[in-house]
């Protein structure tokens, strides 16, 4: 039941790490908010330094017996109370490096891979094992910046995941693009067009307009349903062009999805539709229905054109058809570092601060400071090259921490980023719970 007992913790961790939401404009570079139920102290910046990195459990395998110990990393504070064994065996340093870290060569990128193994270290003495507890105190979420859109409504979200493996966050990743459940148009009844789009790319335009709805509200509509209030949400679009007289203005002559009226007493031609509402919608959405943009772009109509449908909206999924994704983009990264291997003193000291300017400082005996490798993304690039050169070779790295992932979350406005980042763990643990029910 492991696996059941993992799907709660992500469900509890995240959701308590992430729906103290703020909406606060994107800072170039600001301190991250710690929310996590077990998290350290906030980190000041986003330097690798700072943030305080998961740390790896050891366990030695000596008769049966089962110890703890950790591999702690030289720039993590002292903030976690649990006192660190140090009797007991770690990793050597360039094994901990690969096992953590992504390295950035000159034309490749070294240990791309994410070491799973229990056995992997079994010859030093430490057990590679998932671990649970382990889970529990290393995951951290801390979010780091909400901004919202306020002309178009949409919202923007970056937050940090520590101590989970790729193939996990690249799951979040792709139940946000695919598997969210929304409300999109997916049936347009066209009563009359005159205009000179073609019915079947009016219904197109149509379906890819965002609707604000809340699908968890909905059931699922299988094909041969019935519409109800309970699994449907209706629209209706009027529009005709006209010319006034004597003045010659034209009037209506682009249709927006403004013009949408939703209608919360069903459809006007079920017979057409299938769609016969018992009630109201009102108990469902009091707030109402429309687009989450009103400026969306229709239709272009001319004096004597126009056109009538009816819409209906229903609930489904990206992995069905892109209307239904919830988010413009949801893409990660890993947390860049730059390490210095070495001391770097005097001329060199200058030429980096000079060459790499704010990445690299001074410190008052005239050393090199590296500073956060993630403020300073346009830069990456330039200390890859410096640090593959023969010179710098030996002194500095460029590298990625690989339990570390910088998440970016857009939302179409349809659900802002946080509750859609939930959703998606709980699309994650509902996936862990229909495993478990056919094993």
């Amino acid at each position: 039941m492991s696996c059941n007992r993992a799907a709660s913790v992500w469900r509890l961790a995240v959701k308590y790490s992430i729906c103290k939401r703020s909406s606060r404009p994107r800072p170039a570079s600001q301190e991250p908010v710690t929310l996590g139920p077990e998290a350290h102290k906030s980190a000041q910046g986003f330097s690798a330094s700072s943030i305080g990195m998961p740390r790896k459990k050891a366990r030695q395998s000596d008769g049966g017996a089962t110890a703890s110990a950790y591999v702690k990393s030289e720039d993590e504070g002292d903030d976690d109370a649990q006192p660190e064994p140090t009797d007991r065996p770690t990793l050597p340093h360039h094994l901990q490096v690969q096992h953590d870290y992504m390295v950035a060569g000159e034309h490749l990128n070294y240990n791309t891979s994410t070491v799973t193994s229990a056995l992997a270290y079994l010859g030093l003495g430490i057990d590679n094992q998932w671990d649970l507890d382990e889970f529990k105190r290393a995951f951290r979420a801390e979010v780091a910046w909400i901004s919202k859109d306020t002309a178009t409504s949409e919202e923007d979200m970056e937050f940090d995941l520590q101590g989970i493996d790729p193939a996990i966050a690249n799951a979040f990743r792709r139940i946000l693009l695919a598997e969210v459940p929304t409300m999109a148009i997916e049936h347009v009844f066209i009563i009359n067009n005159t205009s000179i789009i073609p019915d079947e790319m009016l219904a197109h335009r149509l379906g890819l307009i965002p609707i604000k709805a809340d699908a968890a509200l909905f059931q699922e509509n299988a094909a041969a349903d019935v519409g109800t209030e309970n699994n449907c949400i209706i629209f209706k679009l009027k529009a005709d062009c006209k010319k006034r007289v004597p003045s010659g203005t034209i009037v209506n002559d682009s249709v927006f999805s403004r013009q949408l009226v939703w209608l919360p007493k069903g459809s006007e031609i079920p017979d057409e539709t299938k769609c016969k509402f018992s009630g109201t919608q009102h108990s469902l959405m009091p707030e109402g229905c429309a687009p989450v943009h009103d400026d969306i772009l229709i239709a272009k109509l001319r004096p004597g054109q126009g056109f009538e449908v009816e819409c209906v909206a229903t609930k489904g999924n990206g992995a069905e058809h892109a209307k239904w994704s919830p988010v413009a983009t949801a893409w990660y990264r890993l947390l860049p570092e730059v390490a210095l291997l070495d001391d770097i003193t005097g001329a060199d000291a200058e030429e980096l601060a000079e060459k790499l300017p704010g990445l690299f400082t001074l410190d008052k005996s005239g050393a090199a400071v590296v500073g956060s490798a993630r403020d300073f993304p346009q830069l990456h690039e330039k200390v890859r090259a410096l640090a593959n050169e023969e010179r710098w070779r030996d002194r500095m790295q460029l590298r990625k921490r690989k339990d570390h992932f910088i998440f970016t979350v857009q939302s179409t406005g349809i659900l802002p980023p946080d509750e859609l980042f939930i959703r998606s763990v709980d699309e994650l643990s509902a996936k862990c719970g229909r495993l478990l029910e056919r094993l």
